[in-house]
């Protein structure tokens, strides 16, 4: 007998449906065929475990189980529920009226407990696309599959209640889960703004970078507070909307990274990796390709503590992904793209002593050190970074002040409102939400300089020696500052304000 059941395989953030067919018939043998891997390939222990353990039998006949497409590849143990519900209607222990209206997916434990898989979300999206009736996952991805309106999910503990389910005997109730509220969504930070003693300027430079979505790097001496100011940006950035919030959830959903009683990402991820991480890791690959840490930090941040200390060839490949903001991963039969639009933040000492340029202490690193430590960083990476901020250390009067500063939450509401102006200027255009996001053509439309600001700008051009990339990142940066000062036209005291945020360009430092 030849029943078929429907499954779903993950591809970058999508999904595609796929058809597990079983074929029951006279002789032996188990075969499993449709480009599987070894976890799927070993699928076939599992299942005949469960099925002995909660009362069902593995027929003693030949087994042909067909995963199509064929030229897609099939990756892990979520497949081990389709395949034993396709072997028991093949074998006759299931009726197969309503199979083929639901994408079923889970993994088998030897007892017949459904343990959790990867891109439940995803898999509820294409299963809404296609006009399943819903989608039966292990309860533990209920929630996150849910998100999805439109689609009934189904969720269950094991496959005994599955196989009721199907068969009529017992009704499992869609999950229905808590309506998302403004409130929900709306960014959160443990740390605030106002625990920070003075360093003005710093806290400038990061809402100027928050305003517009720009990269920043932070230069300075040990203890400055590079670190502290940098885990506070989330703090200022706008919360998410429920498209943004949609996309990142998904990409997190087929890492594995959602807890277990996640639904939905309410807050913009913040992602430090330590400075030893591999280029894959990073960036994303591997045999299986699985999102790195610039995806995961997709609408959100990407801190890299002490960047010269991070391998040169990790952050080369940065390169391409800061312009394009996504990633595609090529292997020799398949590609896969994730979209990895991310605010990099980072920082780092000014020399391997760390005193350079300090007002008080005496850089002990011999001659030449300092400009092969900064060497470490690219001049085309140095270029993708908008503002250059060189970070001086605190005062003890201001350390020793008892008075508090500007809270997260203000300044939070001067960004959203540099956003909302953003966001009026470039309604109908796809795929844009900030100032950084500006291509060239946008940049000659909405940054349009008066003959003053043009003779600033080609001034510090000559003497900083900038490249043309730089030239564009001032103009971002100078949009963004007339943006929070509300101004329609960019003026010369924003384009200087941001030709200061670049003084720290590879010529002009360490000279």
């Amino acid at each position: 007998m030849l029943t078929k059941v429907y499954g779903s395989a993950v591809n970058g953030i999508n999904a595609t449906t796929i058809t597990v067919e079983v074929s029951v018939v006279q002789g032996i043998k188990f075969f499993l065929v449709g480009l599987p891997d070894n976890a799927v390939k070993e699928s076939q222990q599992r299942i005949e475990s469960a099925l002995l353990q909660t009362g069902f039998r593995m027929p003693g006949k030949k087994i042909v189980v067909n995963m199509a497409p064929a030229d897609i590849r099939k990756e892990g143990s979520a497949y081990d529920l389709p395949i034993a519900l396709g072997i028991l209607a093949a074998s006759g222990q299931l009726n197969d009226a309503r199979l083929n209206t639901f994408i079923i997916m889970g993994e088998l434990s030897l007892d017949g407990t459904l343990l959790p898989v990867r891109g439940s979300l995803p898999m509820a999206v294409q299963a809404l696309k296609e006009g399943f009736e819903g989608i039966i996952v292990p309860q533990q991805n209920a929630a996150e599959a849910a998100i999805v309106e439109g689609i009934n999910i189904y969720p269950a503990q094991t496959i005994t209640e599955v196989v009721h389910f199907l068969d009529g005997q017992i009704e499992i109730a869609p999950f229905k889960p808590q309506p998302l509220t403004l409130h929900e969504m709306d960014a959160f930070s443990e740390s605030d703004f106002t625990d920070v003693k003075g360093q003005t300027g710093m806290k400038r430079a990061l809402e100027i970078a928050a305003a517009g979505g720009h990269n920043v790097l932070l230069i300075g001496p040990p203890g400055a507070g590079k670190t502290m100011l940098a885990r506070r940006l989330p703090g200022i950035l706008p919360p998410l909307n429920t498209d943004e919030a949609l996309e990142t959830t998904k990409i997190h959903s087929v890492a594995g990274k959602l807890g277990k009683t996640n639904s939905i990402l309410r807050h913009r991820p913040f992602r430090s990796p330590h400075h030893t991480i591999s280029d894959i890791a990073l960036i994303g690959g591997g045999s299986n390709p699985q999102p790195g840490e610039i995806s995961l930090a997709h609408n959100g941040v990407l801190f890299l503590d002490e960047l010269p200390e991070f391998k040169r060839t990790a952050l080369e490949v940065m390169r391409q992904p800061l312009e394009e903001r996504s990633v595609t991963i090529s292997r020799a039969r398949f590609s896969v793209a994730y979209p990895a639009s991310f605010m990099l933040v980072a920082s780092m000492n000014p020399c391997p002593c760390g005193f350079y340029n300090h007002p008080e202490r005496d850089c002990v690193c011999p001659p030449g050190t300092v400009q092969r430590y900064l060497n470490k960083i690219s001049g085309p990476l140095l270029d993708r970074i908008d503002l250059h901020v060189e970070v001086v250390p605190v005062k003890f009067e201001e350390l020793s002040t008892s008075r508090a500063g500007e809270s997260s939450e203000t300044i939070r509401n001067r960004v959203i409102e540099a956003r909302k102006i953003q966001a009026e200027r470039y309604k109908g255009v796809s795929d844009m939400h900030c100032n950084a996001q500006m291509s060239s053509r946008m940049l000659r439309k909405w940054c349009v300089l008066n003959d003053s600001c043009t003779a600033l700008l080609k001034t510090a051009m000559e003497r900083l020696s900038l490249s043309a990339r730089a030239y564009d990142r001032i103009l971002k940066v100078a949009r963004t500052i007339a943006d929070l000062d509300e101004k329609k036209h960019i003026e010369t005291e924003h384009l200087a304000e941001a030709i200061q945020l670049r003084s720290l360009d590879r010529s002009n430092w360490a000279g």
